[in-house]
């Protein structure tokens, strides 16, 4: 009875362990895993274990263990135990079969099993129980025989902890990224649009949908252009255009008057004057030529730019006397005339305003050459703004200078004499041209 009081017994259910995460399956001691069945088997320690029990004592396997029990115990019976052993006396003489008892082993499932109606081994579904250990940043994903914690899409498992990824950190977006927890918005830059993809940007052609430009409009990559016709100018805010006024540009555009209008300008000219092909330039109309005029028959047209002047006949002042149809001439054996010119000759010229200086206007010069005599030219009368000059070019002739401009309207009469010395016969006398100038209005 005292072996009795020593009988070790090792008998355990077979249980799993799991570690968090991925589950792990393994029998406790006693029992081995049946890889084709899934299950934990017990393991027969007295075949498996030399020696298993010492002395008089015999090995009866249990289910996840094994018992010693002593030899001569009716109760166990050693089913190693050789009855025809020398060792042994001989069994006792037959009689009554004992009453061994039986020792009936449970079907036991791996870790992620149950039983099922059938005593089948089914899968046990964690997450559905709610038997996981997944942390509450984790969702449970349920496996055969297990499960697994994982992280919903825009997070990351980092030390058992689900962390947002920032998906603007790897460029998911194209042009502007937002985060948002376990996610990211992508938008555009103003002139583009996103595209289906939700990542992608797209030119916006502002030209097509909305026009934004009174005028012409030139789309770009993510904006827009506002161009303006010929003779408009682009306003400040760069949409509107506005009509240029090319005449406040240059006072060269038109040779008399810059007329602005819608997108352009036109040049035009003063009465008695026409614009020439090139659109700019006046050209004096000859009103003498095409016979538009006003003139009486005893007078004589003569043309000035942009204008006409209807000229009455000469007519000479006593003493002198008319010798043709613009020449007066004084007798010498008339006693007045002794003081006087003993020509005077009518002419007359025009010249544009503003004519530039110095400039030769007027030729004077003798007919006539006597031995011993020399020729003085002068301004005799006319030049009392000090206008003109004579410069003599030659013994017998000299030229008008204008050294000062003349702005017309203007009519300009010069006496330019021209006088005689000869000092071989002691003579003294005097030529005059009565020049009448003509200043037109304009410069051209």
């Amino acid at each position: 009875m005292q072996g009795l009081k020593r009988i070790l017994t090792a008998f355990t259910l077979a249980v799993c362990l799991s570690s968090p995460g991925k589950a792990q399956q393994q029998c406790t001691n006693g029992f081995d895993l049946d890889r084709a069945s899934g299950q934990c088997l017990d393991i027969d320690e007295c075949r498996t274990i030399p020696e298993a029990c010492r002395g008089d004592m015999v090995c009866v396997n249990q289910n996840g263990g094994y018992l010693c029990v002593p030899r001569t115990n009716p109760v166990y019976r050693s089913p190693y135990l050789n009855p025809y052993s020398n060792i042994y006396p001989p069994p006792p003489a037959p009689g009554p079969v004992p009453n061994y008892p039986t020792v009936t082993r449970p079907l036991i499932c791996r870790f992620g099993y149950q039983l099922d109606e059938n005593n089948q081994c089914a899968d046990v579904d964690e997450c559905a129980s709610d038997s996981h250990q997944c942390n509450p940043t984790q969702i449970c994903i349920n496996t055969e025989g297990g499960y697994t914690c994982s992280c919903t899409e825009g997070y990351w498992l980092l030390e058992g902890q689900c962390l947002d990824i920032d998906e603007c950190r790897y460029g998911y977006c194209q042009q502007l990224c937002a985060n948002v927890p376990g996610s990211y918005s992508c938008t555009c830059n103003p002139g583009f649009t996103l595209n289906d993809d939700g990542r992608s940007c797209q030119d916006v052609n502002e030209c097509t949908t909305e026009n934004p430009c009174t005028q012409t409009c030139v789309n770009t990559y993510g904006s827009f252009l506002c161009r303006c016709e010929p003779g408009y100018e682009l306003e400040a805010d760069g949409v509107n255009c506005s009509d240029m006024d090319e005449c406040s540009f240059s006072e060269f555009l038109c040779q008399h008057e810059c007329v602005n209008g819608p997108g352009s300008y036109y040049c035009i000219c003063p009465s008695g004057y026409n614009l020439l092909d090139d659109n700019r330039s006046c050209q004096d109309i000859n009103e003498c030529e095409n016979r538009n005029f006003t003139c009486t028959p005893q007078q004589t047209c003569f043309n000035i730019p942009g204008e006409y002047k209807c000229l009455d006949p000469v007519r000479c002042e006593d003493p002198y006397v008319q010798i043709n149809e613009n020449r007066c001439m004084c007798p010498a054996e008339n006693a007045g005339c002794r003081d006087q010119p003993f020509t005077i000759l009518y002419r007359v010229m025009d010249m544009v305003s503003g004519r530039s200086v110095p400039s030769d206007i007027f030729q004077m010069q003798a007919t006539t050459r006597y031995p011993g005599a020399y020729y003085i030219f002068q301004i005799k009368s006319g030049n009392e703004g000090r206008e003109f000059y004579m410069r003599q070019t030659g013994p017998i002739s000299a030229t008008l200078v204008m050294t000062r401009p003349v702005k017309g309207p203007r009519t300009i009469e010069l006496d330019l004499e021209m006088i005689t010395v000869n000092t071989v016969i002691n003579f003294r006398g005097s030529s005059v041209i009565r020049l009448r100038i003509y200043v037109s209005q304009y410069s051209f």
